[in-house]
């Protein structure tokens, strides 16, 4: 998420702490105190105060190299439909870098796309989306990559509230989940008419947004709070079913990829919940210092991957034992993480 003027407040609090616990936190482990890591996929990290992608050796736990991206700010990444490209979305310079996805080696550079934040492909791959945080707007393009130039055609520009902020799409490529960082709403879109639904306001400064494989229930990040708002969506209208404490800055959504948890990054708590799908309830707390931010979790099903936002690093978490194993230095305000090589969604 970018930073807007009252997340900057939370962002320099956030800094402070997340420095100090870092301080504490283990820098590298022994060999047999890291789980085994099988996948020999790069991971890679958006740096989105220095333009650039740290790409991870996880066999390593290296940084391989750093690419520049050509553009400013990199926050958000996604795969293509043919999982043949890495789209990196560079908000600031309005372009997209696209990156092989197993040789790290950037393929071309797609200009003109306004302000692209967060991004997702619907499920059918007809559609892309991106949502322009500074401009307050929600574009859908149509996908077409047999255009070797532009990919990408703009279908719909529609307004939003201030800041949209992270998108979610269902399994039937029907329904877009926007919220609405500095608004406080959250936004439904029906994708085969492309106009809004609904707008209904939520709590403070929601974030991240995670749909359950169900398509009934949306879990959103409320960062200027310490919780976790979820939400029936499975009707017209939304409503809201609970409110889950979490920690401060509730932030980013990972799927632990067994169907049954997931996790949410604590940003100013410096920590990650473990949240049961089944009781909407936290059911473990993980160490996280230096601001945890987007995640990944490796295809090994053990191995956690966290950004540590104000630290410049890269944490390992073993899920099992819950515990921080490794931090292996990035760049500056490292933000979007992804692997080829990851557990389900």
């Amino acid at each position: 998420m970018k930073l807007s003027n009252s997340l900057r407040r939370v962002a320099a609090a956030a800094a402070l702490l997340g420095a100090a616990f870092a301080t504490l936190a283990p820098q590298v482990a022994s060999a047999d105190a890291m789980p085994s890591v099988a996948a020999a996929k790069p991971i890679f990290v958006l740096n989105s105060m220095d333009a650039s992608i740290s790409v991870v050796d996880p066999v390593s736990f290296a940084e391989r190299k750093r690419i520049p991206t050509g553009g400013k700010e990199p926050h958000h990444l996604y795969l293509t439909p043919d999982r043949k490209s890495l789209i990196v979305a560079n908000a600031m310079s309005n372009s997209l870098t696209f990156v092989d996805p197993v040789t790290a080696e950037v393929q071309r550079t797609v200009n003109d796309i306004d302000d692209p934040y967060h991004l997702r492909f619907s499920p059918d791959m007809k559609w892309f989306v991106t949502a322009a945080n500074r401009l307050d707007h929600v574009d859908i393009y149509r996908w077409q990559p047999q255009e070797a130039a532009q990919p990408l055609k703009l279908v719909k520009r529609i307004p939003a509230g201030k800041t949209p902020s992270h998108l979610a799409i269902d399994s039937k490529s029907r329904m877009l989940y926007v919220s609405l960082q500095d608004s406080d709403e959250l936004m439904a879109i029906d994708l085969q008419t492309q106009a809004p639904k609904w707008t209904i306001k939520i709590g403070k400064m929601p974030a991240d947004v995670y749909l359950t494989p169900d398509d009934k229930r949306l879990l959103v990040g409320l960062t200027g709070d310490r919780q976790v708002e979820v939400y029936d969506v499975a009707g017209d209208k939304p409503a809201l079913l609970q409110r889950i404490v979490t920690g401060e800055g509730a932030h980013a959504f990972r799927a632990r990829g067994d169907g049954k948890q997931v996790f949410v990054t604590n940003r100013v708590a410096n920590t990650i919940s473990v949240i049961d799908l089944a009781t909407l309830s936290v059911v473990g707390q993980i160490a996280a210092p230096g601001g945890p931010d987007c995640a990944e979790v490796l295809a090994d099903g053990k191995t956690l991957v966290v950004g540590a936002r104000w630290a410049r690093k890269l944490s390992f978490v073993d899920i099992d034992s819950r515990k921080l194993v490794r931090q292996v230095p990035v760049g500056r305000s490292p933000h979007g993480v992804w692997t080829l090589d990851h557990a389900p969604r």
